[in-house]
């Protein structure tokens, strides 16, 4: 156990007899606690393996690699359609963590080996995702717009184009563009 996290656990909140059986069941498998994104998080080797986090709904287990494993449970959950690699196990109680205590370990043994041999997700390209005609018409009037959006990682350029085009009018598109192009001039990712 890692003090650093312990607050975590020791808040007042739902899911405070989940969240801390969940520790210890991934305690019990060998991995390093250390704390990310405000999190606890599990690491092999500096690799990130699973973390935990919890929502209003539910807590959960959440797998960097889910998308590599067998899932020979059918419990994985995409949280949502645009993430290419986590997946979540959900939990909505304390007994669902205990009857699914073995199952869980072999979900994070499974994340350990995948790990070891190195396996990686196949990203979609940014190409490959949808260019809002809006933005392209504004990378297309300022070259510098497009230098620097072409030069921001692919996961910037990626979070981006899904902002862009997660609005459905024409108006809030603009709007989201306009607000952002000072950050792309300045190289900065949507959250930065």
């Amino acid at each position: 156990m890692n003090p650093k996290v312990d607050f975590y656990f020791e808040k007042d909140k739902a899911w405070k007899q989940e969240v801390n059986k969940l520790r210890s069941i991934i305690l019990d498998c060998g991995l390093t606690e250390e704390l990310k994104w405000g999190q606890p998080c599990y690491v092999l080797n500096d690799a990130n393996i699973v973390l935990i986090h919890d929502f209003k709904e539910y807590c959960a287990l959440l797998f960097f690699k889910g998308a590599l494993l067998n899932d020979a449970n059918g419990i994985l959950i995409q949280q949502t359609k645009n993430v290419q690699s986590a997946r979540q196990i959900r939990f909505t109680n304390l007994d669902e963590v205990i009857t699914l205590e073995p199952v869980i370990k072999a979900y994070v043994f499974e994340a350990i080996e995948v790990e070891k041999a190195g396996l990686k997700v196949e990203f979609k390209k940014t190409k490959e995702f949808n260019m809002p005609e809006e933005f392209q018409a504004k990378l297309d009037e300022f070259p510098a717009l497009k230098e620097a959006f072409e030069s921001l990682t692919p996961g910037r350029q990626r979070g981006y184009l899904l902002h862009f085009s997660s609005a459905k009018q024409v108006k809030t598109r603009e709007a989201r563009i306009e607000k952002y192009i000072p950050h792309i001039l300045n190289g900065k990712g949507l959250d930065d």
